[in-house]
């Protein structure tokens, strides 16, 4: 999953991005306007935790030019304005989600999540296909109740699947979800990661549907 985060704190948006990624997210950080209104207009990111105070232009603006151009992504917004008329304000705007400053990191990391699974249509942190459940929450994967360990990207791409469980995903799809704005994003290694995770998940779980992409199908 990949998350812009467009916060002119250095220090806090740095924070947000290391707990972020450390949860296997792929985080792109801004600390302006105007950059976070090009990026969130056009790359295809799961939220947006955007501050309010953002110098060049301000986080109320760039999310009403977000949905006035029916950018759909869920937008957290963070400010450090803690008033009830301030959090109606950031709703009304379009925002999904309204955090004040200080926060704690799980807090944020838990509407993150939250976010991302209304975006999916899940309900359930935890996905279970047969003998296979994987814990959203702590990335943790189980077969037959063993522990299986995954690398970071893995652990992204099976994420990406289980949250689009049902709907083929096209490899240039998932490259653009695993791998940060400017990272080097090659669709071909995507194969290479669904290989991996059929060795240690098994042949079934994802299938792949030739030319196209690939696909967990869920239950008829």
């Amino acid at each position: 999953m990949r998350i812009l985060v467009a916060e002119d704190e250095l220090v806090l948006a740095q924070q947000i991005k290391s707990v972020l990624s450390s949860e296997g997210r792929v985080v792109d950080l801004t600390h302006d306007g105007s950059e976070a209104q090009f990026l969130g207009e056009t790359e295809p990111y799961d939220v947006i935790i955007l501050d309010i105070g953002l110098p060049q232009r301000d986080g109320i603006t760039i999310l009403k030019s977000l949905r006035a151009k029916k950018v759909t992504t869920p937008v957290l917004i963070l400010s450090a304005r803690d008033g009830w008329s301030d959090r109606v304000d950031g709703l009304d705007a379009g925002a999904d989600d309204y955090l004040t400053k200080p926060f704690h990191m799980p807090e944020l990391s838990a509407r993150v999540r939250a976010m991302i699974r209304r975006k999916s249509g899940q309900t359930d942190p935890v996905f279970r296909k047969e003998s296979i459940v994987f814990d959203t929450r702590s990335n943790q994967v189980t077969v037959d109740g063993i522990p299986t360990s995954l690398t970071a990207q893995e652990v992204a791409v099976l994420s990406y699947l289980f949250h689009n469980a049902g709907r083929l995903v096209s490899r240039t799809e998932l490259s653009e979800h695993i791998y940060e704005y400017d990272g080097d994003r090659d669709s071909n290694t995507i194969a290479v990661f669904v290989n991996r995770l059929r060795k240690k998940l098994g042949n079934e779980l994802i299938e792949t549907v030739r030319g196209r992409g690939y696909v967990i199908k869920t239950a008829a």
